[in-house]
């Protein structure tokens, strides 16, 4: 579907990549991997004729449609969510607009028997035809079912899209996205705005599309769940894997050992050429041997192994100043916005040094709290700021509001204060923005990149209550592991806004459950939250909360390892036999999608030939679409019924 061929590119005086070819094709699924500025967006953009290679050239296959979310949009005001998302429906408008000027046309003609009335039935014919092929009379449903799955309600439908933050808005661009099924799809990032049940949505409608996609992304299980194909970006070059990520990270292990080991044999072996070269220069009648082994040396190309990137994001927060006994206390807290409660009788107490996590759904009120807290918005009730707290604030959009007219110098040289101006160079360094790259305009950072910068300037600040709301988003793998070592050395109270198991695993000992407008308190890391749901991760942990029915007083506080709610030997028994049976009919029903998904993208191969384009074909067609929209609907219901019993 793409091909690229030997493109190289340059990017501020140095090389980014070179020497650089693949392929994608149809039903790929392609990791795009590589530590922070290797240029994975840049090459996301080349793909996507956004931008050009400084050399070499990218071919696509004729009428092939390529769809492309970047880190970063421009958003444009004046229409609802929904009509916002219905402009990626904009052909079948088009379409609606014409058979209704032919419509007309034919209700005022009465030359029945000419050639040019029985041309306009025809072309009206083959129009409606294809307008109710492609669902034009449905696209609705489509688009109520795009915009549930990524979080959205549908008493937001109506609301002007300004009203929503930027990475609700970034949600509604990837529906547009995903609603014009374009051949292949380019993601950058596509996770860091989404909850953990949208992201799950996302999964299961990547799974079932045809397309073929391309993505970024420093989500483990997200790139796992979706991802049959890695490329790896690295040293300027790339490595392409028919694995999934996973796999990858072991192939990646094994075939740097090899490196590792047939350089040694190389080295050895030069070394040992060169010993009988310099102990036999001078000696004629070795003069031949010598010749030969300096032949030999000429020709043998140097075996090198990839560069590996060990350079450590070395975070370390100040040490924190003593605050009192519990630096937050909320007090029949609650908070409304336009007669909609987000929560209320909110009652808990932080304890000096501890480290909780929020987690919830978008939109439960997250951030809302962490705003309360922060005395930025007002509310019900009394939150209670302790003694001597100092609060450092790391925000989703911090990244995005640095001043991309400064360099990353000058960024940080003008919060930095005192004696640490003279070391500003050295923690640039220890931040990966070393040398030449300290020098770089923020403009051109990667969305990693300026995460990283922004965590520079928290890390500046002097404080005891550090809140981190969504601190992983665009941050690599290795810089997310440093991450939680620093703040799990970090000798104050934080509070951290978190959908990453992985990360908050660990390192949390108290976890704040946002639902249904009430925030409920568990004791113990997030393991231990998900243990006493009986879940294997925070989405089903909030499902079945979703589902259940009692008491729904804030101050309920649940404890870890709790027995009493397994089920007997024989229920347990019944149980996986109803799940084994789902399994099934999950499977059967993912075969059908797949068997009638591929029978279209055959037909449609037909159709786009003279010979192909039929009444016949249209006909089957149009019914093929129903037997698929019937059939995913019912894969759907299974998958839920499976989530359920699981």
């Amino acid at each position: 579907m793409i091909s690229v061929d030997n493109i190289r590119v340059d990017f501020g005086g140095t090389n980014l990549f070179h020497d650089v070819s693949f392929i994608i094709n149809k039903k790929d699924r392609v990791a795009l991997v590589g530590k922070n500025g290797a240029g994975k967006t840049t090459l996301l953009r080349i793909l996507s004729g956004t931008q050009s290679p400084t050399e070499g050239s990218i071919s696509k296959q004729r009428n092939i449609t390529v769809g492309y979310l970047p880190q970063v949009m421009n958003h444009t005001d004046g229409r609802t969510v929904f009509e916002e998302a219905e402009t990626a429906f904009e052909h079948i408008h088009e379409m609606e607009a014409r058979l209704k000027q032919m419509n007309d046309a034919l209700a005022m003609r009465n030359d029945y028997e000419s050639e040019e009335y029985r041309q306009l039935i025809e072309d009206y014919t083959h129009l409606n035809e294809q307008y109710n092929m492609i669902g034009g009379s449905h696209y609705e449903a489509e688009i109520e079912r795009a915009l549930t799955g990524l979080g959205f309600r549908r008493s937001d439908f109506s609301r002007p899209t300004n009203e929503f933050s930027g990475g609700w808005r970034m949600r509604i661009e990837l529906a547009k996205l995903l609603l014009q099924h374009p051949d292949v799809l380019l993601l950058d990032e596509p996770t860091n705005h989404l909850d953990i049940e949208s992201i799950q949505w996302l999964e299961q409608f990547l799974a079932r599309s045809s397309n073929a996609v391309l993505l970024v992304s420093h989500d483990r299980a997200f790139l796992n769940a979706v991802t049959n194909r890695t490329i790896e970006i690295s040293c300027g070059r790339i490595y392409d894997y028919k694995l999934s990520y996973d796999k990858f990270m072991e192939a990646r292990k094994e075939r740097r050992e090899q490196q590792i080991r047939a350089y040694e044999n190389q080295q050895k072996e030069i070394a040992d050429i060169k010993e009988f070269i310099e102990r036999f220069r001078y000696k004629p009648t070795k003069a031949v041997q010598v010749q030969s082994r300096i032949k030999q040396l000429e020709k043998m190309i140097p075996i090198e192994i990839d560069e590996e990137d060990t350079s450590r994001l070395r975070l370390r927060f100040a040490p924190a100043t003593r605050s009192g006994n519990y630096p937050v206390t909320c007090d029949s807290v609650g908070k409304s916005f336009s007669g909609h409660t987000v929560f209320s009788n909110v009652n808990f107490t932080i304890n000096r040094g501890e480290k909780v996590a929020f987690v919830g759904r978008n939109g439960e009120g997250k951030t809302t709290l962490v705003r309360c807290i922060l005395q930025e918005l007002n509310h019900d009730g009394t939150i209670t700021i302790g003694h001597n707290v100092q609060t450092a604030y790391f925000a989703q959009h911090q990244a995005q509001l640095l001043d991309e007219n400064l360099t990353v110098f000058q960024t940080i040289d003008n919060v930095a204060t005192g004696d640490i101006r003279l070391r500003i160079r050295d923690i640039l360094g220890a931040f990966m923005f070393g040398g030449e790259a300290s020098e770089k305009p923020v403009r051109v950072l990667s969305g990693g990149e300026r995460s990283r910068l922004a965590m520079i300037r928290l890390l500046l600040q002097q404080m005891n209550l550090l809140i981190l709301d969504e601190p992983t988003n665009h941050l690599d793998m290795q810089s997310k592991d440093v991450l939680k070592e620093a703040i799990r050395d970090f000798d104050g109270t934080v509070i951290i806004v978190s959908h990453d198991r992985h990360f908050l695993d660990g390192l949390v000992t108290k976890v704040y459950e946002f639902a249904d407008g009430k925030v409920r308190e568990h004791l113990g890391g997030i393991y231990d939250y998900l243990a006493t749901k009986n879940a294997d991760n925070i989405n089903e942990a909030l499902s079945l909360h979703k589902n259940a029915t009692g008491n729904t007083n804030t101050s309920i506080v649940t404890k870890p390892a709790a027995s009493e709610s397994r089920l007997s030997y024989e229920a347990e028994k019944q149980m996986q036999k109803q799940r084994r049976k789902m399994e099934r009919l999950v499977e059967q029903s993912e075969q059908a999608v797949n068997e009638i998904s591929s029978a279209i993208a055959a037909l449609e191969a037909l159709m786009s030939t003279p010979e192909g384009s039929t009444q016949a074909n249209f006909e089957r067609y149009a019914s093929l679409k129903q037997q698929l929209s019937t059939a995913e609907t019912e894969w759907e219901q299974n998958m839920e019924a499976l989530e359920n019993l699981q």
